[in-house]
């Protein structure tokens, strides 16, 4: 949520926010309420000022035994005009309300501008494999070792979902398993185990509502959603809360199944696991002040690529333009890991700093010192890292000529010593 001040002061760069955005807000119709509601706020305390110092002239009237009877007439007449008043500033602080929640953050001014095109990489880790012949995308080798069975999930739960079965789960496990345990042991977050089912309050807190409700999925009767990453849960733990100042920055991570429709995806990355409606996703969320904001969200790149790094996966990292960033984002930095198989870079982390956009919505603050007036907490959130991208990955730069999979160095111990598949 922005600041109603900042609105009024920068229309035009909350304007160009909306339409990098694709949003489909009026902002001159926000104005103009919102003008109607200072206006009226200020006409209706007006009257009940009078209000009140006639009341005070008719006790003393009454007291002296002279007439009130014309004072009390007109003060029917003002208060009916409060009446009316208090309601439409209701109603208007509705409207204004519903409208301003579907207003994007802004971006951050170091962030390049215009749609994904624009999207700069800012560096790059690792030598790319090479993608020759006998190279197998991910879902043919899967097939071949008997890891995967795209077949059976398609039977069970339609197109998008995956089914992995013995060294492949294993694998999986093991990445989730390894991923929590360098973040928690060697980077201080504190580990988490969060609801995977939310109320729309904690989602509307993060940004998903109501911009994403198309892409969510949410049950009934009980109009509880699935989140579609931990960061939903992680944030709200902290939502209506006042945290001292000593108490910041605070470092979460957790794991989570996650679930998204992908509506308006269809067509996209069809193919084996690279866009599915299931999927699971290691998530680290920090809470920390505005003055630390920037070098947290840093922080939290290298948090994540340190992960690939180990692995040997070749990596870039890409600034997201104004119009690729999401909702809610102020600045995002997506990490990519070349994948042979598929001959391509695959997005396997987003990094965003939300700046009080998100703190505003849940009401998270803190204060600077004991007994000063609370202020806005600034939210980031990276996947450390997201599955099951990060398998495919593993999978096709891993794979040997003979079509086994070298099982990565980090992970033969959370494999039980196991060094390859097939």
């Amino acid at each position: 949520m922005l600041d109603r001040k900042l609105i009024r002061e920068h229309p035009d760069r909350v304007r160009q926010a909306i339409l990098d955005k694709r949003g489909a807000v009026d902002l001159d119709l926000v104005l103009s309420l919102d003008e109607e509601w200072r206006r009226l706020l200020g006409e209706v305390e007006q009257l009940k000022a009078r209000r009140n110092a006639a009341n005070e002239d008719i006790a003393r009237r009454k007291q002296a035994g002279q007439d009130a009877g014309p004072a009390i007439a007109e003060m029917r007449d003002v208060s009916e005009r409060i009446k009316a008043g208090d309601e439409r500033i209701t109603a208007l602080v509705a409207e204004l309300d519903a409208l301003e929640a579907c207003i994007p953050n802004l971006p951050d001014q170091d962030v390049p501008r215009g749609d994904e095109r624009h999207n700069q990489v800012v560096r790059t880790w690792g030598t790319p494999r090479s993608s020759g012949p006998g190279l197998l995308p991910h879902w043919e080798l899967g097939q071949r070792l008997g890891i995967l069975d795209l077949e059976a999930a398609a039977r069970m739960s339609g197109s998008g979902f995956i089914l992995l079965k013995g060294e492949g789960a294993r694998l999986e496990r093991a990445l989730i398993n390894w991923f929590l345990d360098v973040h928690v042991r060697e980077q201080g977050y504190l580990e988490m185990s969060a609801p995977y089912l939310v109320r729309d309050h904690a989602l509307f807190g993060t940004g998903q509502l109501p911009k994403l409700a198309d892409d969510m999925y949410v049950t009934a009767p009980d109009q509880l959603w699935l989140i579609p990453t931990a960061e939903v849960s992680v944030t709200n733990y902290l939502r209506e809360q006042v945290l001292e100042g000593d108490q910041l920055p605070v470092r979460f991570v957790a794991f989570s199944p996650c679930f998204r429709r992908e509506a308006g995806s269809a067509g996209k990355d069809t193919r084996g696991m690279l866009r599915v409606h299931q999927f699971h996703k290691v998530e680290m969320v920090r809470f920390t002040t505005p003055q630390r904001s920037e070098a947290e969200l840093e922080e939290l790149v290298a948090d994540a690529t340190v992960l690939l790094e180990r692995l040997e996966l070749p990596y870039r990292v890409v600034k997201l333009a104004s119009g690729d960033l999401g909702f809610a984002a102020a600045k995002c930095y997506d990490l990519e890991v070349f994948s042979p198989g598929v001959d391509t870079w695959l997005e396997v982390s987003s990094c965003s700093n939300f700046r009080d956009f998100q703190s505003r919505r849940a009401q998270i603050r803190y204060r600077t010192q004991k007994g000063a007036k609370p202020a806005w907490v600034h939210t980031l959130n990276g996947s450390g890292l997201a599955l099951p991208r990060m398998l495919v990955a593993v999978m096709e730069n891993y794979q040997t000529k003979d079509g086994a999979i070298r099982v990565p160095e980090p992970l033969i111990p959370y494999m039980g010593g196991v060094r390859q598949i097939g």
